[in-house]
Protein backbone atom coordinates (compact mmCIF):
# COMPACT_ATOMS: atom_id res chain seq x y z
CA UNK A 1 0.00 0.00 0.00
CA UNK A 2 1.83 3.16 -1.27
CA UNK A 3 1.89 6.18 1.27
CA UNK A 4 3.28 9.27 1.77
CA UNK A 5 2.95 11.11 5.00
CA UNK A 6 3.90 14.17 5.22
CA UNK A 7 4.64 15.88 9.27
CA UNK A 8 5.97 19.42 10.69
CA UNK A 9 3.64 21.75 10.28
CA UNK A 10 2.90 24.06 12.56
CA UNK A 11 3.02 27.60 13.74
CA UNK A 12 5.63 29.89 13.21
CA UNK A 13 6.72 33.76 13.47
CA UNK A 14 6.78 35.78 10.23
CA UNK A 15 11.26 35.50 9.94
CA UNK A 16 11.29 31.86 11.50
CA UNK A 17 11.90 28.85 9.90
CA UNK A 18 10.06 25.61 9.77
CA UNK A 19 11.41 22.24 8.47
CA UNK A 20 9.00 19.79 6.78
CA UNK A 21 9.00 15.73 6.15
CA UNK A 22 7.42 13.42 4.42
CA UNK A 23 8.45 9.51 4.26
CA UNK A 24 7.11 6.81 1.84
CA UNK A 25 5.65 3.80 1.82
CA UNK A 26 5.16 1.12 -0.17
CA UNK A 27 7.97 2.59 -2.73
CA UNK A 28 11.17 4.13 -2.59
CA UNK A 29 11.35 7.43 -3.72
CA UNK A 30 14.26 6.43 -6.07
CA UNK A 31 14.43 7.66 -9.98
CA UNK A 32 11.18 10.06 -8.74
CA UNK A 33 10.68 13.50 -9.02
CA UNK A 34 9.55 14.37 -5.78
CA UNK A 35 8.44 17.77 -4.26
CA UNK A 36 6.30 20.30 -2.27
CA UNK A 37 2.85 21.77 -3.19
CA UNK A 38 1.38 24.73 -1.28
CA UNK A 39 -2.56 25.65 -1.33
CA UNK A 40 -3.65 28.55 0.90
CA UNK A 41 -7.23 29.46 1.66
CA UNK A 42 -9.37 30.55 -1.84
CA UNK A 43 -6.09 29.65 -4.19
CA UNK A 44 -5.07 27.41 -6.20
CA UNK A 45 -2.33 24.83 -5.53
CA UNK A 46 0.96 25.78 -6.54
CA UNK A 47 4.09 24.18 -6.64
CA UNK A 48 6.81 25.39 -3.92
CA UNK A 49 10.05 23.08 -4.41
CA UNK A 50 10.89 19.49 -6.46
CA UNK A 51 13.98 17.35 -6.78
CA UNK A 52 15.18 14.66 -9.24
CA UNK A 53 16.32 11.82 -6.88
CA UNK A 54 18.06 10.39 -10.07
CA UNK A 55 20.40 12.48 -10.59
CA UNK A 56 19.25 16.05 -7.95
CA UNK A 57 18.17 18.66 -10.38
CA UNK A 58 16.31 21.10 -8.45
CA UNK A 59 12.92 23.27 -8.89
CA UNK A 60 12.24 26.46 -6.35
CA UNK A 61 9.29 28.29 -7.42
CA UNK A 62 10.54 32.19 -7.36
CA UNK A 63 8.04 33.25 -4.66
CA UNK A 64 10.27 31.16 -2.09
CA UNK A 65 13.77 30.81 -4.26
CA UNK A 66 16.50 31.78 -1.29
CA UNK A 67 14.04 31.30 1.46
CA UNK A 68 12.89 27.51 1.19
CA UNK A 69 14.57 24.24 0.01
CA UNK A 70 14.11 20.78 -0.90
CA UNK A 71 16.36 17.79 0.19
CA UNK A 72 16.25 14.01 -0.15
CA UNK A 73 17.66 11.55 1.97
CA UNK A 74 17.85 8.16 -0.12
CA UNK A 75 18.61 6.24 3.28
CA UNK A 76 15.71 7.54 4.97
CA UNK A 77 13.60 7.28 2.23
CA UNK A 78 12.41 10.88 2.99
CA UNK A 79 12.12 14.36 1.62
CA UNK A 80 12.30 17.78 3.54
CA UNK A 81 11.22 21.12 2.91
CA UNK A 82 13.49 23.89 4.91
CA UNK A 83 11.82 26.60 5.14
CA UNK A 84 13.20 30.23 6.02
CA UNK A 85 12.49 33.90 6.97
CA UNK A 86 8.68 32.60 6.16
CA UNK A 87 6.38 34.96 5.14
CA UNK A 88 2.63 35.53 6.22
CA UNK A 89 1.66 34.32 2.84
CA UNK A 90 3.61 31.44 3.31
CA UNK A 91 0.46 30.36 5.55
CA UNK A 92 -1.19 27.25 3.47
CA UNK A 93 -1.54 23.56 3.65
CA UNK A 94 1.74 21.62 1.99
CA UNK A 95 1.87 18.54 0.50
CA UNK A 96 4.43 16.25 -0.75
CA UNK A 97 4.00 14.29 -3.78
CA UNK A 98 5.71 12.04 -6.25
CA UNK A 99 5.94 11.36 -9.88
CA UNK A 100 8.01 9.60 -12.18
CA UNK A 101 9.09 12.62 -14.09
CA UNK A 102 8.82 16.13 -14.62
CA UNK A 103 5.31 16.56 -15.01
CA UNK A 104 2.66 19.07 -14.17
CA UNK A 105 1.06 18.67 -10.39
CA UNK A 106 -2.08 17.30 -11.65
CA UNK A 107 0.02 14.09 -13.13
CA UNK A 108 1.82 13.42 -9.95
CA UNK A 109 0.92 9.53 -9.14
CA UNK A 110 1.14 9.83 -4.98
CA UNK A 111 0.11 12.35 -2.98
CA UNK A 112 0.84 12.94 1.18
CA UNK A 113 -2.28 14.14 3.77
CA UNK A 114 -0.98 17.58 3.96
CA UNK A 115 0.57 19.64 6.68
CA UNK A 116 -0.78 23.02 7.72
CA UNK A 117 1.85 26.06 8.02
CA UNK A 118 0.48 28.94 9.84
CA UNK A 119 2.84 32.51 9.84
CA UNK A 120 1.76 34.88 11.86
CA UNK A 121 3.22 38.70 11.95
Amino acid sequence: DVQLQASGGGLAQAGGSLRLSCTASGFTFDDYVIGWFRQAPGKEREGVGCISTSDRVTYSADTVKGRFAVAYDNVKNAMYLQMNRLEREDTAIYYCAAARSWVTPRQYDYWGQGTQVTVSS
